[in-house]
């Protein structure tokens, strides 16, 4: 196993009809560790599935190095990478079975002489039949025990004969997994591979990956756009943006401490909340007509910031239903999604006239057009200065 290092790696794309070339990955520096389970999150358009393309050796990069362990790979062709790609359309040869499917790789690993393909042709061929009518090739019987390896842990044992066309979804998801580990990579990349899914498949392939990522050890990037596929499957979350790396974290820290406003709002579903405020004296602020007390690790940067306009940012759970005091903030519900374990109401403080999400019990009665109270965590507040950028 091995870990992944991009050093100030840039892929630019010629323009249509001799347009601006397009920059899609910028001066990217970025460490993925030793068996790590790296995901790649931003929007579409900013640089995820390049960079897996990148990695596999399906385009080349225009400026920078890659390595996997200390070896550089930038011109290295993509058969001797040692790297396994997992598609969004599972890429399945729909005339071989769930067995050859499974084996394809294995088999152009190595250069064959025309005797030892007419040998493994013949092992294949006689496989049926009593012992000692086989046709033995060594070589064969090593592909033949990874497959049903491989078969065993993705519980496919029972389907090895079948058509990709005979499988469904999730049986056809757990082949093109099951195709990428029976080569024992030094790296898998796994580009959306659960899209395609219903939502209770996606959750069970879901676990199912990450326990086999677990048991492997094999160094893993992962690129999607589910959060909840970000924020439970990695060990650690790059967000992209425009071809640059925005923050590199674990999940909590990217949730809990944003570093700019584009990270505060894209993670997150509902994503925090931003309002303008001005600093007011003793590591206060002012939101219209309300100053809010701060508390926690915010305060000392404020006692310098006094007179500065900044946003503040709020995550939905941190807004609480609270009883009708001249310190709490007045709202009118726009909006109420019940999702039977809780519900996320969109309100307008009637003070600054700014819109914001609160998440709360499913058992509260609350109606569109109703006027309720909220009162703020004074330790949640995230501050963002006139660049966007984090205030730490």
């Amino acid at each position: 196993m091995a870990g992944v290092h991009f050093e100030d790696l840039s892929k630019t794309f010629p323009g249509r009809g001799g347009g601006e070339p397009v920059d899609v990955i910028r001066q990217l520096n970025l460490t993925i560790n030793d068996g790590e389970f790296l995901v790649l999150v931003g929007p579409s358009g900013c640089g995820k599935s390049t960079l897996l393309r990148l990695l596999a050796g399906l385009d080349n990069p225009t400026n920078g190095e890659i390595r996997i362990g200390p070896r550089p790979i930038s011109d290295v062709p993509p058969a001797r990478r040692n790297v396994a790609m997992v598609f969004q359309s599972y890429a399945l040869y729909p005339h071989l079975s769930v067995r050859d499917n499974l084996s394809f790789g294995l088999r152009r690993s190595q250069a064959r002489t025309t005797f030892q393909r007419i040998q493994d042709q013949a092992f294949r061929s006689t496989r049926a039949l009593p012992k000692p009518l086989r046709v033995r090739s060594a070589r064969e019987e090593r592909i033949e025990a990874r497959v049903n390896t491989v078969a065993r842990t993705l519980e496919l044992t029972e389907l090895l004969e079948r058509r990709p066309k005979e499988l469904s979804g999730g049986q056809k998801q757990r082949v093109a997994l099951g195709r990428a580990m029976a080569r024992n990579p030094e790296v898998f990349l796994m580009d959306e591979p659960l899209s395609n899914l219903d939502a209770k498949l996606r959750t069970s392939t879901r676990q199912r990956i990450v326990q086999l990522q677990r048991e492997l050890g094999t160094t893993t990037i992962y690129v999607t756009h589910d959060q909840v596929e970000a924020m439970t499957m990695g060990d650690r979350i790059a967000v992209l943006n425009q071809g640059r790396l925005q923050q590199l974290g674990t999940p909590m820290e990217l949730y809990t401490w944003p570093s700019n406003i584009f990270v505060a709002q894209f993670i997150g579903s509902p994503s925090m909340g931003l309002l303008p405020v001005t600093v007011g004296p003793n590591a206060t602020l002012n939101l219209g007509r309300k100053r809010i007390q701060i508390e926690g690790e915010m305060v000392e940067p404020l006692l310098q910031r006094e007179g500065q306009h900044l946003t503040a940012g709020l995550r939905p759970e941190r807004w609480h239903l609270a009883p009708a005091t001249n310190r709490n903030h007045q709202a009118e519900v726009n909006h109420c999604e019940r999702l039977g374990n809780e519900q996320i109401l969109s309100c307008r403080l009637l003070d600054c006239d700014q819109l914001i999400q609160v998440r709360c019990s499913a058992e509260i009665n609350i109606s569109t057009g109703d006027t309720i109270n909220l009162n703020p965590d004074p330790t949640g507040w995230r501050l963002f200065d006139a660049d966007g950028e984090a205030i730490r």
